[in-house]
């Protein structure tokens, strides 16, 4: 029953990251797009996947993974995460400087831009503080609640700037993506405990 239960738990991550990439992949809006804006749109769904994926990974959610082996993979996945936000932002910024730009200064007329950017750069500060941890000697707790703050700003961010932006994501399988992403986070900060002054770590 657990090997089944395994394989249920990965199937369903399997279809809650892929879906959506298959969905957006046969958009018709694709058909109006240079291939740079089209590897920097997918560059910002694979983002929002593997947002649904950190906290996941740190809980313990994923079966087959020893508290050492999510640790590490929380760690190299959000390695991934910060380059696949550099490849959307970058792949947007050849398409249209003058947007990014705007976008950057948070004086973008279109309502999804700040909230992007806003994430953007919280993903940018748990990977410079991730990196500089022991240099700064940040005590556990200090970090804890740094780097839970942060997630929140990065998943608010990312979810909505995902809703608002009307483009080659699949209404439903983007829907469906986004409150997993946000039913995720608000499960493991209930689990873990992350608020609680004494709360105990894994």
């Amino acid at each position: 029953m657990r090997s089944v239960k395994a394989a249920l738990i990965w199937a369903a991550l399997a279809a809650a990251l892929g879906v959506p990439i298959a969905a957006a992949a046969a958009s018709p809006f694709l058909e109006w797009r240079d291939p740079v804006y089209t590897v920097a749109g997918f560059a910002g769904i694979i983002a929002l996947g593997l947002v649904l994926v950190q906290p996941l990974l740190i809980a313990g959610y994923l079966p087959g993974l020893s508290a050492y082996r999510g640790r590490r993979a929380h760690y190299w996945i959000g390695g991934t995460l910060v380059a696949a936000v550099l490849v959307h932002v970058g792949g947007l910024w050849i398409t249209s400087p003058p947007d990014m730009i705007d976008a950057l200064l948070l004086t973008s007329p279109t309502p999804f831009s700040p909230f992007g950017v806003i994430a953007m750069w919280a993903i940018f500060a748990v990977a410079l503080l991730a990196a500089l941890r022991r240099r700064l000697g940040l005590r556990p707790q200090t970090w804890r609640l740094t780097h839970m703050s942060l997630a929140v700003v990065i998943v608010v961010g990312s979810v909505v700037h995902g809703m608002l932006i009307e483009g080659t994501m699949e209404t439903i399988s983007k829907v469906a993506l986004c409150a997993l992403v946000l039913i995720a986070t608000i499960q493991v900060m209930a689990d873990l405990r992350v608020w609680r002054r004494r709360s105990t770590s894994r």
